[in-house]
């Protein structure tokens, strides 16, 4: 009853006309830049988020929620009509959905995904209402120690699962550790890896290294490849729409792909890529029509893509709940929080109940504006896909200089900006997940604090990390993630010697 109560009072801060605007706006910016390859919600909430400084909070963050889940809207676009997922949630969608366009039916494609998508992420938004404030109960049980095993967690599981490989993946973590460490120690007082500049002895900004990282790494990484041939844009010409046999065939992929999403979603490091994939094999052994499937099935296109929407409500129940971010999109959104002097866990839900409230109530506000602007707008929005290259990625070049100076006036800033740009580029060409790193400078300084404290407390003695059971568990755990992969490898490789 008291969760009802809350959300009440959220829809009465969601549904102001202020608030109503930025979530519009941002359902509006949210399916743009999903519909445009290789922009995805993560890169355009970095990009805003030197400019939305002047912003209340939760009209900020029901804008950035707007984006996110606009963004999981607008991805599918780009997978059915070209064939290249904004995403790599999509991927799974561009199999059958493009083949489906090819095959004259691009308009049913996009109303399944978009519908799907509206189903799954309001069912997963409600799931997240109920969800979140149950996580903050077991939460408000976690002391230093726990938060530290908990963040240990975060960074296994994210370099583990978010790259192609484990080695990858931690390179790019260690370089996020790294960067968190940079500025005054807050215990001894004494800088460190300052390098002798002033600039950065209160550390180096994390908005510069995200829009360093997703928008310069992703413009420089787009000009390096340009030459390279693209797919034609397949044309909407008909009204976006289904017959009944079409909804016949969608209804049930679309309860079973958000029954998927969800709990993978809110899973450290779950994410949407695995659920999708489960989704589009569960579909096709359920469905009677096997043949279909490879040539445009839209069962393919139905499950995968309320799957993908279900796991984006999933990612907000640890973040909300225990501040712990399991995607990139995640990542930013927890350094937006910062930006504000916020700190999303168990406690954000008792001292800024309005904007958590308020942020959820506009999910589902957000998710019937993405459902009207998708069906009738469709070919609308696909038009986009024929925006030159470079003028697109020219203009977020200049977009993210800009926003970056503004953050403090400061050339330096420019200079560290572009920097960390060439790295994210080198990290995009040779495979190494960018995400990892975004996590590791954020919740690095948070987890260098909990272990001090968890020491602090047991008077040095590390067998607090092991005698207290919650903690105990998430260390078995991050010992199963990395230990894992090796133990199956080596099985597999123990079989096809034996046979």
């Amino acid at each position: 009853m008291e969760t009802l109560t809350a959300l009440f009072a959220g829809f009465q801060t969601a549904l102001t006309p202020m608030n109503l605007l930025w979530a519009l706006v941002g359902t509006v910016l949210g399916t743009a830049v999903g519909v445009l390859p290789g922009i995805g919600p993560a890169l355009t909430v970095a990009l805003l988020l030197p400019v939305t400084l002047t912003l209340e909070p939760t009209s900020a963050f029901i804008m950035f929620a707007g984006i996110y889940y606009g963004g999981m809207f607008g991805g599918s676009t780009t997978s059915i009509l070209l064939k290249t997922p904004g995403e790599s949630a999509s991927i799974v969608a561009a199999i059958e959905g493009n083949k489906m366009a090819r095959n004259g039916r691009a308009a049913t494609a996009l109303a399944t995904a978009a519908i799907g998508s509206f189903i799954a992420g309001t069912l997963g938004t409600l799931a997240l209402t109920f969800a979140a404030p149950a996580m903050v109960e077991v939460a408000l049980k976690f002391g230093p120690a726990e938060y530290f095993t908990l963040m240990l967690l975060a960074f296994t599981a994210v370099s583990a699962l978010l790259g192609s490989s484990v080695l990858r993946g931690l390179v790019s973590l260690l370089f996020g550790l790294g960067l968190g460490l940079v500025g005054i120690d807050l215990q001894s007082g004494q800088a460190r890896f300052a390098l002798g500049r002033a600039e950065l002895l209160d550390g180096i900004d994390v908005v510069v290294v995200i829009v360093g990282l997703f928008a310069v790494g992703e413009t420089l990484y787009v000009a390096s490849r340009l030459r390279t041939v693209q797919d034609a844009v397949i044309r909407v010409r008909e009204r976006v729409s289904m017959t009944r046999e079409d909804f016949a065939r969608s209804w049930k992929p679309w309860l079973r792909g958000t029954l998927l999403g969800f709990p993978f979603g809110a899973l450290p490091a779950g994410g949407a890529e695995m659920p999708t994939f489960i989704s589009y094999l569960l579909e096709k052994r359920l469905s009677k029509r096997k043949e279909e499937f490879g040539n445009g099935a839209i069962e393919g296109v139905a499950g995968p893509e309320a799957a993908n929407n279900a796991a984006a409500a999933g990612v907000l129940v640890p973040l909300l709940a225990l501040g712990l971010p399991t995607s990139a999109t995640a990542a930013i959104l927890l350094a937006a929080f910062q930006q504000y002097g916020l700190q999303p866990g168990p406690l954000l839900f008792t001292s800024n109940p309005t904007l958590v409230w308020g942020l959820i109530a506009s999910l589902y506000i957000g998710n019937v504006m993405l459902l009207v602007l998708n069906l009738p707008l469709a070919p609308l929005w696909a038009r986009l896909l024929e925006i030159p290259r470079p003028l697109l990625y020219g203009g977020i070049l200049v977009f993210a200089t800009l926003g970056t100076y503004s953050l403090n006036n400061s050339v330096f800033d420019l200079m560290l900006l572009f920097v960390i740009g060439v790295i994210g580029f080198l990290m995009r060409r040779f495979d190494i997940p960018v995400a990892p790193a975004v996590v590791g400078m954020i919740l690095g300084p948070l987890a260098e604090q909990q272990l001090r404290r968890a020491l602090s407390i047991s008077q040095g003695d590390f067998s607090v990390f092991l005698t207290r059971p919650i903690s105990a568990t998430i260390l078995v755990i991050v010992v199963l993630i990395l230990v894992g992969p090796l133990v199956v490898r080596w099985w597999q490789a123990t079989q096809r010697r034996s046979t």
